[in-house]
């Protein structure tokens, strides 16, 4: 996690930015042969080999690099659909130039011209806003807030029947520490007006087609009596940084707690609405079945039993971060086990640790709270009493009593996944 002095910096860098000469901030291009890293990206995995879903702990595709990202595995290239490789999660932060992308629409930005760009608050509003990167600084009080970013597709490959969508591995995540202002206090100072019942955002992205068409633009809304409403803010620093252009600069929503289809990127749009938002992305996609868990059956979809709902908070998981099964265990080694844990229902009390495929369990050590919807990390050592297979195994409690299940879930767009996770390795006798 940056520190105090590198969130002075970079506050300091994007006051010059405003103020001085250079205005345009943001990529020459982001073509998809820019994207390729020239003769050295790496092949994909083979296909799926079993009756399971994807065996990897990340999603199946060629290594890319991308204007200030390391390189990660690539899903799409248009929209852009860029996955962080496991080794990242080693640590509580997520690296800027590791985190994960996912747009939705082919037209996103590539550079923003700050002297011309203003947020506008908009719709059943007292006063229409038209805030700058200033007016957000200066004006408003900054607040800072540990978050896990999720797409709601995370780990779809895991699947089965599979289903259609990007193929994520493990790794459509990231937790940052993002500061800006409340949303809250920018709903107060334009006045939302008595009727108002939902909030919409918009940002640059901007898809072919009609404009009114669902492939031009991407719209998603909170309710106004939904609680996150108080705790979400729109960010403009990240891990002390300004926000990478394919993160979402000059400003992004962090929604705690929530899918990251609701962490509009390139914010420029919100809208007080006083009637519900019936636009595709809130009512056609992003859903999931009313059901607990979300789960159902490609047998009840079809024969059209199933009530959807928007998709919302994130169930709690755990990973094995390490070891990866790469390589053998020396018997009788003592070998620390890490990995990450996170929910969207408040801050993760403990971290289970099985090293027989699930029949016993032992406590693992957690590491420091950085808030309730924050990664936090978990460590246990663990020492191999027999050469062979083992099957390690990991689950997670969260404060409101939720816990990992051993069991799978199935909806039609591939959202809610959080089974038990599992890293077979490897023990053999040193020579």
């Amino acid at each position: 996690m940056s520190g105090e002095k590198a969130k002075v910096v970079s506050r300091r860098f994007l006051i010059k930015l405003i103020g001085g000469g250079a205005a345009l901030f943001g990529l020459s291009k982001l073509p998809s042969a820019l994207a390729q890293v020239s003769g050295q990206a790496i092949q994909p995995m083979p296909g799926f080999t079993g009756p399971d879903a994807n065996p990897y702990w990340g999603a199946i595709g060629s290594f890319v690099i991308y204007p200030q990202k390391l390189p990660l595995i690539q899903l799409t290239d248009r929209p852009v659909q860029l996955e962080t490789p496991r080794h990242y999660f080693l640590t509580p932060f997520t690296p800027n130039a590791a985190f994960y992308v996912r747009w939705h629409l082919e037209g996103i930005p590539n550079a923003v011209n700050l002297s011309e760009w203003r947020l506008l608050v908009e719709g059943h509003v007292e006063k229409t806003l038209a805030l700058t990167m200033s007016d957000l600084m200066k004006r408003f009080k900054s607040v800072s807030i540990a978050a896990v970013n999720q797409c709601s597709g995370n780990s779809r490959s895991r699947f089965q029947p599979r289903v259609p969508g990007a193929q994520w591995g493990n790794g459509a995540m990231g937790n940052a520490l993002f500061t800006g202002v409340r949303l809250k206090d920018l709903l107060d100072v334009a006045g939302v007006k008595t009727g108002s019942v939902q909030v919409q955002f918009e940002g640059l992205e901007k898809g072919r087609g009609l404009k009114e068409s669902v492939s031009y633009r991407y719209l998603k809304s909170l309710s106004l009596n939904d609680p996150v409403i108080n705790e979400t803010i729109v960010a403009y620093e990240m891990n002390g940084e300004p926000l990478p252009m394919l993160n979402g600069f000059p400003v992004r929503l962090v929604v705690p707690g929530k899918f990251s289809t609701y962490w509009t990127k390139a914010l420029t749009w919100i809208r007080v609405l006083d009637k519900p938002d019936t636009n595709f992305w809130m009512t056609k996609t992003y859903c999931v079945p009313d059901t607990p868990r979300g789960n159902t059956t490609p047998k009840d979809v079809k024969e059209g039993r199933v009530s959807m709902v928007p998709v919302g908070i994130m169930p709690v998981r755990s990973f094995i971060i390490t070891p990866d099964g790469s390589g053998k265990i020396p018997l009788e080694m003592p070998v620390t086990v890490r990995g990450i844990a996170f929910s969207g229902y408040g801050r993760v009390i403990k971290v289970e640790f099985s090293a027989d495929d699930g029949t016993r369990w032992s406590n693992a050590m957690l590491g420091e709270d950085y808030g309730r919807y924050s990664f936090r990390t978990w460590k246990i050592i663990w020492v191999p009493k027999h050469t062979g297979k083992y099957v390690l195994a990991v689950r997670a409690t969260d404060e409101k009593g939720n816990i990992q299940t051993d069991e799978g879930v199935w909806n039609p767009k591939g959202y809610l996944w959080n089974k038990i996770e599992r890293q077979e390795v490897m023990v053999d006798v040193s020579q």
